[in-house]
């Protein structure tokens, strides 16, 4: 059973590798989307973040952000509609049909007191902790992205950043609003939602202003939600306060993705030192 996952593991590198480099050739990757991609980081995402607030106030524009979270990305990925995606887009045969192979015919149990401890089919959704399900993940949510006039969408795997700049907050708002609409429609048909509890707003200030911060919340289908004062991307803080670090945050964020890469990189070759090992016993 080790050797099996050994094997599976590595496997499941290898296509996610092969997969990552043919998804930026043949555009299946939104140009936005800066998380579980090589090369790419959270300080992609707070830095452009930081760039559009700053761009956007230099021309004397209001700016706001809403934050939103895919509900249960991993576990609403469809294999049929992601293959579809991968074949309407060229992605060899043999890759499709693997991807198609891994996210169907899967078991699972529940562990908890008193569960029947029995095995029932998954229909949709891929392992969370595999190699390549974040890369899935992220091809999946490609196409989830509305076009912004003066502003911007930046995508960290399930994570949303919706930026809209306008003359004042109270029209940032509306804009956001319309900008929701947007997005639930076409999640909608991928069988995707968003946690609407884990939302977030807020508005920016530049350091000129001695004005009251703005109250002006947002309606999301049935909730109201009031902007904040300070609110976390990717571990970095972003603060509404009438000072530098409202338009120019010093992010100290500490490098996941790299840091990630790193472990799982020791953890291959942790895996392939106990294959060897493994089929010296057999030889």
């Amino acid at each position: 059973m080790v050797l099996l996952e050994t094997l599976s593991k590595i496997l499941e590198r290898v296509t996610a590798s092969r997969l990552s480099l043919l998804a930026r050739h043949v555009g299946l990757l939104h140009p936005h989307q800066t998380g579980s991609l090589l090369g790419l980081s959270t300080f992609d995402t707070t830095s452009t973040l930081s760039h559009e607030v700053r761009l956007h106030q230099r021309f004397g524009s209001k700016v706001s952000f809403l934050f939103l979270d895919i509900k249960g990305g991993f576990d609403n990925v469809d294999a049929g509609q992601l293959t579809s995606v991968l074949q309407a887009k060229g992605a060899h045969k043999y890759l499709n049909a693997w991807v198609g192979c891994f996210l169907t015919g899967r078991m699972c149990k529940l562990l908890f007191q008193g569960s029947p401890r029995i095995f029932s089919p998954v229909a949709v959704g891929t392992p969370q902790g595999s190699p390549i399900s974040p890369l899935l993940l992220v091809i999946y949510v490609s196409p989830l992205h509305p076009v912004i006039t003066k502003g911007i969408v930046i995508f960290y795997v399930d994570y949303f950043v919706a930026t809209v700049s306008s003359s004042s907050h109270r029209c940032n708002v509306q804009l956001l609003q319309g900008h929701f609409r947007c997005l639930c429609r076409i999640a909608a048909p991928r069988g995707l939602t968003f946690s609407i509890h884990r939302t977030e707003l807020i508005h920016w200030r530049t350091p000129q202003e001695r004005s009251p911060p703005s109250k002006a919340g947002v309606r999301l289908d049935d909730l109201y939600l009031s902007p904040k004062d300070e609110v976390s991307v990717t571990g970095a803080p972003y603060r509404e306060v009438n000072s530098k670090v409202a338009t120019a945050p010093k992010l100290k964020v500490e490098d996941k993705d790299r840091v990630n890469n790193s472990r799982r990189i020791k953890t291959v070759k942790l895996n392939i030192v106990k294959l060897k090992a493994s089929l010296n016993k057999f030889s």
